[in-house]
């Protein structure tokens, strides 16, 4: 991981064609939306760290942080949060994948239990 934080973009979707478990490999914007290029233009150090969603034409998925690295508009998976492999890494078999930068709403949970206790207002 980068270590320079999480970065956000809105409609962020591209195509993939990669197979396996490894490192993605950025196919271009979806219809309607941004390249991780155009909304990461220029991260620091050449990567930022993301939360990505992907999805195939078959169902399987999987929602994790991943490393975004411009010189080779490729995404690297670093930590699933949830999938359909129970929460491991999905192997997809490269083809009609969909990649976006997603919002996981464990960071909205663990981040309200977090506001709750430093406020001392924890749910009874």
């Amino acid at each position: 991981m980068s270590g320079a934080g999480l970065a956000y973009a809105d409609r962020v979707q591209e195509n993939t064609s990669t197979s396996g478990t490894g490192t993605l490999t950025l196919g271009g914007a979806a219809t309607g939306y941004q390249s991780f290029a155009t909304a990461f233009p220029s991260p620091v150090g050449g990567s930022c760290d993301v939360c990505y969603g992907i999805t195939d034409a078959g169902g399987d998925w999987e929602v994790g942080i991943g490393t975004y690295t411009s010189s080779g508009d490729t995404l690297a998976r670093n930590i699933v949060l949830s999938s359909s492999n129970s929460n491991a890494l999905v192997s997809f078999s490269g083809t009609g994948q969909v990649v976006w930068v997603d919002a996981p709403a464990k960071f909205y949970c663990d981040r309200g239990m977090t506001i709750a206790f430093t406020m001392r207002m924890v749910p009874q």
